[in-house]
């Protein structure tokens, strides 16, 4: 227990003297220098300069090793799969991106994942061998009786039965999936907004409409880890979808997901409006609106922000959380204009106040929660020091 609260102290404030960890865990110096020692021989700390101008003799500085582990994250989408390894002090060290547009077929699913990630391991001047944890982020979710991913139709040659049993063959590390929204939530938890948060609610509005709960700390993924599939919720003011998987929208995914912005825009004749994905336009239509902040453009946050709140009223209403954490593109890039006016529509339309928060993760935010996610269990097993 002493030997991982001192690494915990050493990723948290970077190098320590031994009398500085002595200080903040409680441990005598004999101690201190005897838990040094050990985590040295072990190789999971260093020696990295001395303290300088400081009364007295300088004193050596330890941190921890950032060769002791490696873990790496996958971020797969439609059209490409990101990857990245990090060593153990959460230092990306690799990155790499595969193209995937209009890839299919179950194989070749396994070649992709193996492609890039060794793609992103090369980048990191490293092997396959070298890392201890992978996590995937996928839009859905693996349904955990069943080993098959749902909810997400849209995501080509991933829906094979024996897909996971292939991948575990072909990957020397353990392999964790999670839903790409659950690891923005993490990724928030650790490194952003929802710091300090026990339960929130992250709602992300990018390529797909979607929410992250966690309650009590933890995530909540459901029976078939469909919790947080928020776009398939029948809402106020659409039209309502039936048979929504096979539709692969919803109610709340129509009203206010990404793909509406650019027909509104339309509607209130706002021109040009952007070309490209819709999720991009949608999204340059949002910064565009805040910025200006006048006349249809104003229109458009406030009709987007009350159907926004539309669905968010369900959410808070059922769960009461303390956060509610606007994440993706088509949210962040509102900022704070668009966030003030979601907040006065949810006040008016639930009974349960909480707070919103624009997200702080905004670089490949799924990336780095698969990565946090990755090297929490990289950590577990290589700071074990008992064993």
């Amino acid at each position: 227990m002493n030997d991982r609260a001192a690494l915990d102290l050493l990723l948290a404030h970077g190098p320590l003297s031994r009398t500085r960890i002595g200080k903040l865990t409680g441990l005598s110096k004999p101690t201190a220098s005897q838990l040094l020692a050990r985590l040295e021989a072990a190789g999971l700390v260093l020696v990295t300069g001395t303290t300088e101008g400081r009364p007295g003799p300088n004193a050596q500085l330890y941190a921890v090793n950032p060769a002791a582990a490696y873990a790496a994250g996958l971020d797969v989408t439609p059209e490409r799969i990101l990857a990245a390894v990090a060593d153990v002090t959460g230092r990306t060290v690799g990155e790499y991106e595969l193209p995937t547009p209009g890839r299919r077929g179950g194989q070749s699913v396994v070649r992709q994942v193996t492609d890039a990630l060794d793609g992103a391991v090369k980048a990191a001047g490293l092997v396959r061998a070298d890392i201890q944890r992978l996590v995937i982020g996928t839009p859905g979710a693996f349904d955990p009786n069943t080993g098959r991913l749902r909810y997400a139709s849209h995501l080509p040659g991933w829906h094979s039965t024996t897909l996971l049993d292939e991948l575990a063959a072909a990957l020397p590390m353990p392999v964790e999936y999670e839903n790409d929204v659950n690891l923005v939530a993490i990724a928030e938890q650790r490194l952003g907004a929802a710091r300090g948060h026990e339960d929130f609610v992250l709602l992300w509005n990018e390529g797909g409409l979607g929410a992250a709960l966690v309650l009590g700390g933890r995530l909540h993924r459901g029976w078939t880890g469909g919790a947080g599939e928020v776009g398939f919720l029948p809402v106020p003011g659409a039209p309502l979808v039936r048979h929504v998987t096979k539709a692969n929208s919803g109610g709340y995914q129509e009203l206010a997901g990404s793909q509406a912005l650019p027909k509104l825009a339309r509607e209130l004749g706002i021109e040009p409006v952007p070309a490209g994905p819709y999720a991009e336009a949608a999204a340059a239509l949002v910064e565009q609106a805040a910025d200006i902040g006048t006349g249809p453009h104003l229109q458009l946050l406030r009709t987007y922000a009350t159907g926004l709140a539309t669905g968010l009223a369900s959410l808070v209403s059922v769960l009461d959380p303390e956060l509610v954490v606007l994440s993706g593109a088509s949210l962040t890039r509102g900022g704070e204009p668009l966030r003030a006016l979601v907040q006065a529509e949810l006040e008016e339309l639930a009974a349960s106040r909480p707070r919103l928060v624009v997200g702080g993760v905004h670089e490949h935010p799924v990336l780095r929660g698969a990565l946090e996610s990755a090297l929490a269990a990289a950590r577990d097993e290589v700071f074990d020091t008992s064993r």
